[in-house]
């Protein structure tokens, strides 16, 4: 019997200290690294040709010739850090059962901030679809607390909490009854099926429907009356904080504890306990600045201290709804692992979409990113922090730097035994930490807290963590962590690329460039790794150089290639092939269509000639001291007809945008050279062998750019091509055809 007993207990002594999470390697690489070395080979005949056959004679030539190797030079040395990323990813897998057996009853508290600026381009609805996911997570609801920071001090989106805090007691029962994915109500009753056999089901689902539908209704009636009735603000008391606010850019400090997670009365339709909801409007003066949503979240993580103090925090974009109800339990997987877990500073969720087209009009799925890319840098010390999907150690985002070795016990704080003060108490002590000028002569936005002064602060600051000595963890679970609302039109798009690029770059060229900053504080692999998106916009100068001049350079008979017929054109053509078919097989790997890598393709063009070229001019103007970085919000909703044509795969232009003026221009002048030196050809009956290879590459440019053809001469709907944009870019295309013809 006694060794009975010592056997079981071995074994469960062996179960305890089995981890919470494995890591895997990629198998298979050899194709990989096999491709690699012949695109390497590839390039270097390519630079050989370039250097033995310079030419000597015209000045032009001479000019177009450098300009091509420099260009290839820069792809080059890009393409090498894409490498390096690609090289090793690796894959993580949780074991849930086995966090559930030992930390069930003692789970650290959790603080989810849900992020939103503007009720019109981020309608209340939509805000609090995110939050009713949130609050419906699998996990102990006392132990949550939801914060929702308002930028934009809207009445509007605090009567939308306030009425999803109601529907949230049928909703939370509702989704543990019956098990329900998603959670948020609008995603929800999406693609719900009402069951056949099953009339408890049916009868509850129908009933939570109507409630929601009824809500809905509510919500959207109030946001189109612009204003909250005299009835409904009599209802509550918060509503008497925007007597005294004077703009959304002018006003005092509104804090709500909505529900109050402490209350034994803050109970759901069961009996159950509801977790913490909290609004927050930080305060906002014309003559401080804001930081937008860097100086959002530190708002909050100050407030949250004060009111939770969760040693865990997730941060979320309103328009990004959890899709996973397990999402938390996998986290803590990873932050609770006794062996590997203390060093781990933040962990990072894809960011995936529900509104995507068949084949991915504008290429917003990331699949390359979030499948390859990523994994690769799992394997370097961690991927980027990228702003939302991320679970945060409340200590990495304060400034606590890690020892080797060291252990932290603060995920077995227990924040509730931290709060005394009535709810009241606390909304009136928070209110100073959120107001304007609590951060004056402090380190926050520079050691503790987000970063400020760069558009793309979650990256900053996630580098920051890096160099701090924390690693971290990217999970890309089956089932989706989050989903939310990609762009669907061309401009948003771009926009949004211009933004992330300009904020990557300015990064890159400040102090905390990787390769500077972080020397002999994380791999140099990381440090490469980094520098795949810094680089991004610097990407525009050589793309715009390979789009113009071999074009151009056809009405002049120049060759910037070798003869078709030479060997020399070999290295050229298979390296076009090449890395085409690897990448169009990447694509489809990771769950794309071939049609939708042709889409992907197209943007590429696009972001490079447009979105990049704009991020790099307004970086240098910004050296110069002529330009201010600024936060642009991109809409999160759409009219109908956009809609319509969205679904349909149409390119969405409509408003004139000197993005536009550029991609027109180019299109117009890759159409021109080609039907020029064609036509040119035919005349003189010469054979097209010395400039085939350039013949091929503007052909595929124009093939590229149909949905801009169509767009200018075949399109009526509003979403076509403004006339002042084809004419201007027209007239362009022609001077810069005519110049390079004389």
């Amino acid at each position: 019997m006694r060794r009975g007993g010592q056997e079981k207990k071995q074994k469960m002594g062996e179960k305890s200290n089995l981890p919470l999470f494995e890591t895997k390697s990629a198998n298979n690489r050899f194709i990989f690294r096999l491709y690699t070395l012949s695109i390497f080979i590839s390039i270097c005949f390519i630079f050989y040709f370039r250097i033995h056959h310079l030419p000597e004679s015209k000045t032009a030539e001479k000019l177009a010739w450098l300009g091509a190797f420099f260009s290839e030079l820069w792809f080059a040395f890009y393409w090498f850090l894409t490498i390096i990323v690609r090289w090793n990813p690796s894959y993580r897998h949780t074991f849930k059962d086995r966090l559930s057996q030992r930390y069930e009853g003692v789970f650290p508290g959790i603080d989810i901030f849900v992020c939103t600026a503007d009720p019109v381009i981020e309608p209340p609805i939509m805000v609090i679809n995110t939050v009713l996911s949130i609050m419906a997570y699998n996990y102990p609801p006392e132990k949550m607390s939801i914060y929702l920071s308002d930028d934009g001090g809207s009445d509007l989106t605090f009567y939308a909490l306030l009425e999803s805090s109601q529907f949230s007691k049928k909703w939370l029962p509702f989704c543990r009854k019956f098990n329900v994915e998603p959670r948020s109500p609008e995603a929800y009753f999406r693609s719900a099926v009402e069951p056949l056999n099953d009339r408890l089901w049916s009868t509850e689902l129908s009933s939570i429907k109507n409630l929601y539908e009824d809500m809905k209704k509510r919500i959207e009636t109030v946001a189109e009356l612009g204003r909250i009735p005299d009835d409904i603000r009599k209802q509550h008391k918060g509503f008497l904080e925007w007597d005294t606010v004077l703009s959304p850019r002018d006003h005092q400090t509104i804090l709500q504890i909505v529900i109050d997670g402490r209350d034994p009365m803050a109970v759901d339709s069961e009996e159950q306990p509801l977790p913490t909801l909290v609004y927050l409007a930080r305060e906002k003066r014309p003559r401080y600045k804001h930081h937008f949503k860097a100086g959002a979240m530190n708002a909050l993580i100050r407030v949250s201290s004060r009111i939770s103090n969760a040693p865990i925090i997730l941060n979320v974009d309103c328009d990004m709804y959890a899709n996973n109800m397990d999402s938390v339990r996998d986290v803590l997987c990873f932050f609770m692992d006794e062996e590997n877990g203390d060093e781990i500073g933040f962990v990072q969720f894809p960011q995936n979409f529900d509104n995507l087209t068949t084949n991915d009009l504008y290429s917003s799925s990331f699949n390359v990113l979030s499948k390859v890319e990523l994994h690769g840098m799992d394997n370097d010390g961690g991927p980027p922090y990228i702003g939302t999907g991320c679970f945060h150690r409340r200590e990495t985002l304060c400034g606590r730097k890690y020892r080797q070795g060291s252990k932290s016990e603060s995920l077995r704080w227990d924040h509730h035994q931290r709060i005394q003060d009535s709810a009241s108490v606390l909304e009136e002590t928070c209110k100073p930490l959120a107001s304007c000028g609590y951060e004056e002569n402090t380190e926050w936005g520079k050691e503790m807290g987000l970063k400020y002064g760069c558009p793309v602060e979650d990256v900053l600051t996630g580098f920051a963590i890096h160099c701090r000595g924390w690693r971290s963890v990217y999970f890309n679970p089956e089932r989706k962590g989050f989903l939310g609302v990609a762009p669907m039109t061309l401009l948003q798009s771009l926009v949004q690329h211009k933004r992330w690029t300009e904020g990557d770059l300015q990064i890159f060229l400040s102090q905390y460039c990787p390769l500077l900053y972080g020397h002999g504080k994380i791999p140099l692999k990381l440090q490469l790794s980094y520098c795949v998106y810094l680089l991004w916009a610097a990407n525009c100068l050589a793309s715009l150089f390979y789009v113009t001049i071999p074009s151009l350079c056809l009405l002049r008979g120049i060759s910037l290639f070798p003869k078709v017929s030479s060997q020399w054109s070999y290295p050229f053509i298979y390296t076009i092939m090449a890395t085409s078919a690897y990448s169009a097989g990447e694509f489809v790997w990771c769950g794309g269509t071939l049609r939708g890598w042709w889409n992907d393709q197209r943007m590429w063009l696009y972001k490079r000639t447009a979105s990049y070229f704009f991020a790099f001019f307004d970086n240098i103007l910004r050296l110069l001291g002529t330009s201010k970085s600024a936060f642009v919000i991109t809409a999160k909703v759409a009219d109908n007809d956009v809609s319509k044509r969205y679904e349909r795969e149409l390119m969405e232009f409509g408003a004139p945008s000197p993005m536009f003026t550029i991609l027109t221009t180019l299109a117009c002048l890759n159409a021109l050279s080609f039907i020029g030196v064609l036509l040119k050809l035919a005349v003189h009956g010469q054979t097209p062998d010395q400039l085939a290879m350039q013949i091929i590459l503007c052909g595929l440019l124009v093939c590229v750019n149909q949905p801009l053809y169509e767009g200018i001469f075949l399109r009526k709907d509003k979403g076509k091509m403004p006339t002042s944009v084809a004419y201007k870019s027209a007239v362009y295309a022609l001077v810069a055809c005519s110049l390079a013809y004389v």
